[in-house]
């Protein structure tokens, strides 16, 4: 079944990155210059692009923000963990997976792909329940980076977690009843980072299976971060400590 990617940075990430697409809309009336670069990666690749009245392209996204484009691609492909670890190996690098434990936002998981793609992360796992998928919406929010992040679905995310711990892997969650502050943590091993729901946080079962639990220090009223900010901020810990 084809997907609707609508807006300009979906479409054209996913033009770079040779994602199978059948044809591209484009609304009537739209100013050329604003789609050039978009209508010529499209002619290199022989899409087809039909011209639409506006109207059409709002109906095909359901509402979505399009700006005048919108392209029928192939569904959104989720990878296996072999894939990532294999990823990280390939690169050279020292792995960096990231796993949301009920993230059921779109707009939150397509911001947390954004900046995981920005801080080297290998991986996203999610549960396959009680959770976001890779969306439309979530495309859109990304900015085209679900083009280039691999993201793991799996049933149960405790036996992923044991399965990346005796590859060696260190798992820190972030919540506010942490015991130590995210600064008091080596990210220069293997590292699992776990950010938990937007309303309930990471569940119990997750947590015991967490080698550290980490606070962000907060001097507010509000005593809880947005968790794709909370993911920006335990990320670039990690790039940070890897790059001094």
């Amino acid at each position: 079944m084809s997907e609707w990617l609508a807006g300009k940075n979906p479409v054209t990430e996913a033009l770079k990155a040779n994602r199978p697409i059948d044809k591209l809309l484009v609304a009537k009336g739209v100013k050329p210059a604003s789609v050039a670069p978009i209508l010529q990666l499209a002619k290199r690749r022989g899409i087809v692009v039909q011209y639409v009245k506006r109207h059409k392209l709002d109906h095909v996204t359901g509402g979505v923000p399009h700006q005048g484009v919108v392209a029928m691609a192939a569904p959104r492909h989720y990878s296996d963990l072999a894939e990532v670890l294999n990823l990280a190996q390939k690169r050279g690098d020292l792995p960096l997976l990231l796993v949301l434990d009920g993230i059921e936002d779109p707009h939150n998981l397509g911001s947390i792909i954004r900046t995981a793609d920005a801080a080297g992360v290998h991986g996203v796992i999610i549960p396959k329940r009680r959770a976001a998928g890779l969306t439309p919406t979530v495309a859109k929010t990304s900015a085209g980076a679900v083009e280039y992040v691999p993201v793991v679905r799996v049933t149960n995310l405790v036996h992923t977690l044991k399965e990346l711990k005796q590859e060696g892997f260190w798992v820190t969650g972030a919540e506010a009843a942490g015991d130590r502050s995210y600064t008091e943590v080596d990210f220069t091993e293997p590292t699992v980072i776990v950010i938990g729901s937007e309303g309930k946080g990471i569940s119990r079962l997750v947590r015991e299976n967490c080698d550290y639990v980490v606070r962000l220090p907060m001097r507010g009223t509000v005593n809880s971060l947005n968790a794709s900010v909370a993911a920006g901020i335990m990320l670039y810990e990690v790039m940070r400590q890897r790059t001094v």
